[in-house]
């Protein structure tokens, strides 16, 4: 992948080969940045600048980078058992799964990843199994002579016994040893990870960039593409699944306006509170992560109704297609005096779920305390 493949982020780019041919290359770099960004797709054109620029024989390098099969090109991902790997999953049992999905989704996210591999019921890691697979590669010499370079994607997927595993490692690599870490919660690093690591932010995509890679690279329509760039976010991946129509977005609404009617009607109305134990249960069949991407949904859903309440339309992009239900309508019950409330036990009941706890009982006390706030009165 070459740095002419990444969409925007021109800023970065230059900076990454400007510091490379100068020499300054830091030895443990985290790249941050929201999803459909660009962190991989940066990280992974900048390993093959690192591995490719000085290599003698450059189009026989470039090729093994492309093919992501360069025996000098190191990967760690979250994974998990699945229908083929059946215990102490590490990266290099999915190698044929990840070069795959990197061509057909370079900007895709962990869940799609998930999907992917099958195991989108389950919330995959990188767990002390992987810290001792890396610790191994490493101490081998480069095949080629030049750099060796380990990128881990979704670092704060890395759990502690792995993370203590790769300390020292991290602070004193071996000789032209390189660690691209690629994260979006830098909060979830844990310090002493951080603490090693030449941080590089990079900002959500502009809608101008994600317009124009929709026109260039899936023919979009102008018009077409320049609504759904402002639909998107920032995020090039949530771009292509609104222009696809593949988005869960479409599931997700159906399940929160059920949601939302359901626990208006429920105050007062005690027969009511069956109705959503049972949506708690439904979404409770859908996986972890299936959980904490629509926990993510709803909040979003919330800020846009706000935006919607007090006039702010011009970052208003939502579009409701569920009939009978319309975001304007929804808008005046989402004010200062609940809002802040509401993002805080949505954000309380995705920490829980994260953390393994039981979503019935999670989302249902979520649903609960939800029937009280929607029917809270705006201050004067």
């Amino acid at each position: 992948m070459l740095f002419t493949d990444i969409i925007g982020q021109e800023h970065i780019k230059n900076h990454l080969k400007t510091s490379a041919d100068n020499g300054r290359i830091p030895h443990a770099q985290l790249f941050i940045g929201n999803e459909g960004c660009g962190t991989l797709t940066t990280a992974i054109a900048y390993a093959q600048y690192l591995l490719c620029a000085t290599n003698g024989d450059a189009a026989a390098c470039n090729l093994k980078c492309e093919n992501l099969a360069h025996p000098d090109l190191h990967f760690a991902f979250p994974v998990a058992p699945n229908d083929k790997v059946k215990k102490h999953p590490v990266s290099n049992l999915f190698l044929d799964d990840w070069r795959s999905f990197i061509k057909e989704q370079p900007y895709g996210n962990l869940f799609n990843w998930f999907q992917h591999i099958g195991i989108e019921n389950k919330q995959g890691q990188i767990g002390v199994d992987e810290a001792e697979q890396i610790v191994k590669s490493l101490q081998l010499k480069s095949y080629e002579g030049g750099y060796k370079v380990m990128l881990i994607w979704m670092a704060e997927k890395m759990n502690t016994a792995a993370a203590n595993k790769l300390l020292k490692l991290i602070e004193e690599p071996p000789e032209k040893t390189i660690f691209l870490l690629v994260a979006e919660d830098q909060e979830q690093i844990i310090n002493t990870i951080l603490s090693r690591c030449q941080l590089l932010h990079f900002p959500v995509l502009s809608e101008n960039d994600i317009a124009n890679a929709l026109i260039e690279r899936e023919n979009s329509f102008p018009a077409e593409a320049s609504k759904i760039a402002h639909q998107a976010e920032g995020n090039f991946n949530k771009a292509l699944h609104l222009l696809r129509n593949d988005s869960n977005d479409l599931i997700f609404e159906t399940w929160f306006v059920q949601w939302i009617r359901t626990a208006f009607k429920a105050k007062g109305n005690a027969a009511v509170i069956q109705k959503l134990i049972e949506w708690s249960d439904a979404i409770a069949k859908s996986g972890r992560e299936t959980q904490k991407r629509f926990l993510h949904y709803c909040l979003q859903f919330f800020r846009q109704a706000l935006l919607s309440n007090y006039k702010v339309k011009d970052l208003v992009f939502l579009e409701t297609q569920t009939q009978g239900f319309s975001l304007d309508k929804f808008a005046p019950f989402i004010h200062s005096g609940n809002i802040l409330e509401i993002e805080k036990e949505v954000s309380d009941a995705l920490y829980h779920i994260e953390r393994n706890g039981n979503a019935k009982v999670i989302l249902l006390d979520l649903s609960i305390k939800l029937t009280r706030l929607l029917h809270v009165k705006e201050s004067n």
